[in-house]
């Protein structure tokens, strides 16, 4: 645990702008989806779905945050229930530490995956190299897609599985088991190389309804890395994610997103809340505060 105390420390000193330091600042910024399928009876080799993401994030202080974000249709081979601007996140969190080993989030709103609900996140460190992580939700359906509609919120969600990360090599070993947003039971496996802003996953599931899968995501962290801090910055997406699925199926080990730039490289919280993993890498993002004239 001394070891990990001093990675903390070391951390802490070399962040500009803590999360504490950017109360009251306004992001707004802007990302992009894209989706693809191969299905045979449309004479294509894929379908493509290729969505704008505008998105604002409000740091309210103390941890509390208000984000938003919306999709906007470029190019849509999905068919009618995908052309129309929409809402697909609005969120509302708050992040805080127990004790000095267990951290936590929890979020209300409406998130990815046409949902809205409760959700709440939790990781323990148990070492510098090992960390417990779980997650639970009670959510209900939520779409502008297609016209309004809504169901109760009667779904119940939850995760749970070690985390290992193995710092000589930047990697991170993540498996989780639990039951997902259509009613199956399965376990996730995931393995990470971090480079620098980039990084390059497998990943292996199993679930009694949609069997077995596998498949790789890249995760690019986007320039520009040094970045001014204003009351109201004005910037691109933090990321962008890739996945490539071998079955595509999209009703099994399906969860959803509680953050419009949450993405497996940066975790769940921010990186100087008991940093671990991956927040004691060098920052993708240097935010510098911007000098007054004349100084």
């Amino acid at each position: 645990m001394k070891r990990l105390a001093v990675i903390i420390a070391v951390l802490m000193a070399g962040i500009r702008l803590s999360a504490q330091d950017r109360a009251g600042t306004v992001d707004i910024f802007m990302g992009a989806t894209f989706d693809y399928r191969d299905i045979w009876y449309n004479n294509r080799v894929y379908d493509v779905l290729l969505n704008l993401t505008p998105g604002v994030r409000w740091n309210m202080g103390h941890r509390w945050e208000i984000a938003a974000q919306a999709l906007v249709p470029v190019v849509n081979q999905y068919g009618d229930r995908y052309k129309k601007i929409r809402l697909n996140m609005a969120v509302l969190s708050k992040q805080l530490s127990v004790g000095q080993y267990w951290k936590m989030k929890i979020t209300g709103g409406w998130f990815s995956g046409e949902r809205y609900g409760i959700d709440w996140k939790n990781m323990f460190i148990v070492t510098p190299w090992l960390a417990m992580t779980a997650q639970a939700g009670l959510t209900g359906h939520c779409s502008m897609a297609a016209g309004w509609e809504a169901s109760t919120m009667k779904r119940w969600t939850a995760q749970i599985g070690p985390e290992v990360y193995l710092h000589r090599w930047n990697t991170q070993i993540t498996v989780r088991g639990g039951r997902y947003l259509y009613g199956d039971y399965g376990v996730v496996g995931e393995g990470y190389r971090h480079f620098r802003h980039v990084s390059v996953g497998v990943y292996a599931s199993y679930s009694d309804k949609g069997k077995e899968d596998a498949g790789f995501k890249v995760i690019m962290m986007l320039p520009p890395y040094r970045r001014s801090a204003r009351k109201v910055n004005i910037r691109p997406a933090s990321n962008f994610r890739l996945t490539y699925s071998v079955e595509a199926n999209g009703y099994a080990n399906r969860t959803y997103f509680t953050d419009p730039e949450q993405n497996e490289r940066e975790g769940w919280f921010d990186r100087d809340l008991l940093p671990w993993g991956t927040d004691t890498m060098a920052p993708d993002f240097i935010r510098e505060e911007k000098k007054e004239d004349g100084q």
